[in-house]
């Protein structure tokens, strides 16, 4: 089933309860932080920016996760490649970051005493700052990157969570924003030139249980001269109305079903010790258990065949976090995609070498 949202209504009802979950083109469901019901601790609000070109990429995060808050600066090289993530926490931030309530109006700034990142709405275009002071090494990063607003539809998902009915997650991507600006690192320049370079803004509000995994990839370029994206994702929340599945081509948004990620596998390996009185290394063993093997090549596939893509990783941006109550295992893989979409009128739209992400998330936050 795939329920489109059409009249633009409160997101929840007086018990805080979704009022309607599916999918919308536009943020049409109405958010305000007042209405949840869910727990003040559960709150959780973000706005996060990846701009890309064929050669690098930059991703600006700024997060209030009611307990605890998140800055976060990433720079990436697919040429070398190489990336470095930042990401200043502060605790029990509880809201005082004033989030806007909708996407399309309002601006976000947050920062300490060493790093600033700054998210600013002007209408027609937005604009973002970020600085750093001892990003990696020691050294600075600061950066100005404008994305342009044009009128184009987007990937809204409405989801409840079967295990409580005032948890919910509201999203919205919008996806092949045109980009231009530059990050400044290490005496090199990295500028996002008009035409070569696109954005997507993921942009989360919501009431989440404890413990969720879940996939996503995203992609924005150019096809023959045209915008082209997609998002795809699934893993977490009651997804029976809708899924988040979506193409997006020339400003409109083209709705799939399913889609699925095949991540190749391998088998886990540990290290032996070696002897301490014979010198002697250890040795790598495998054992029966398999992991994730997310630097070799990846499939993609969907239900109703209008999805079909292979991808072959550059980098995994993984980060893993574990300090008891709150953990995190990120994998984050960049690379490029091959295949096939169909548009919902049956022209199909062939990529080869797209560059674009998928990831695979565990949390427990």
């Amino acid at each position: 089933m795939q329920h489109e949202i059409t009249p633009v209504r409160p997101l929840l009802d007086s018990r805080g309860v979704l009022l309607e979950p599916g999918y919308s083109k536009g943020l049409l469901p109405q958010y305000s932080r007042s209405a949840i019901k869910g727990g003040a601790l559960r709150i959780k609000e973000w706005d996060y920016y990846l701009i890309t070109c064929d050669d690098f990429a930059v991703a600006l995060t700024i997060a209030d996760n009611s307990y605890m808050g998140l800055d976060s600066i990433s720079l990436l090289d697919f040429q070398i490649p190489w990336e470095h993530t930042n990401s200043p926490m502060a605790f029990m931030t509880l809201g005082k970051r004033n989030f806007p309530s909708s996407s399309a109006s309002g601006s976000v700034k947050s920062g300490g005493r060493h790093h600033k990142i700054s998210f600013e709405h002007h209408g027609d275009y937005r604009l973002l700052t970020f600085h750093m002071d001892k990003f990696f090494d020691g050294k600075p990063i600061d950066g100005e990157i404008r994305l342009e607003n044009p009128p184009q539809e987007s990937m809204v998902i409405v989801t409840p969570f079967a295990e409580k009915k005032t948890a919910f997650y509201l999203n919205q991507k919008i996806n092949c924003m045109p980009a231009s600006g530059a990050a400044h690192f290490d005496g090199k320049t990295y500028r996002f030139e008009p035409g070569a370079a696109f954005a997507v803004l993921d942009w989360g509000r919501g009431v989440w249980t404890y413990k969720n995994t879940w996939y996503w990839g995203s992609a924005s370029g150019l096809v023959d001269g045209v915008p082209f994206g997609w998002n795809i994702g699934y893993g977490f929340g009651d997804t029976s109305a809708a899924t988040e599945n979506m193409l997006f081509y020339n400003g409109k948004a083209h709705k799939l079903h399913s889609v699925q990620f095949h991540i190749p596998m391998k088998r886990k390996k540990y290290t032996t010790h070696g002897g301490c009185c014979s010198g002697s290394a250890g040795r790598v063993v495998d054992t029966a258990d398999y992991i994730e093997d997310y630097l070799s090549p990846w499939t993609f596939s969907s239900d109703d065949g209008r999805f079909e893509m292979d991808f072959v990783p550059i980098i995994d941006r993984a980060a893993c976090t574990d300090i008891k109550l709150i953990s995190s295992d990120q994998h984050q893989v960049f690379g490029r995609f091959t295949g096939r979409a169909v548009l919902d009128d049956g022209t199909v739209i062939k990529v080869k070498d797209f560059l674009g992400f998928a990831e695979k998330v565990c949390n427990k936050w």
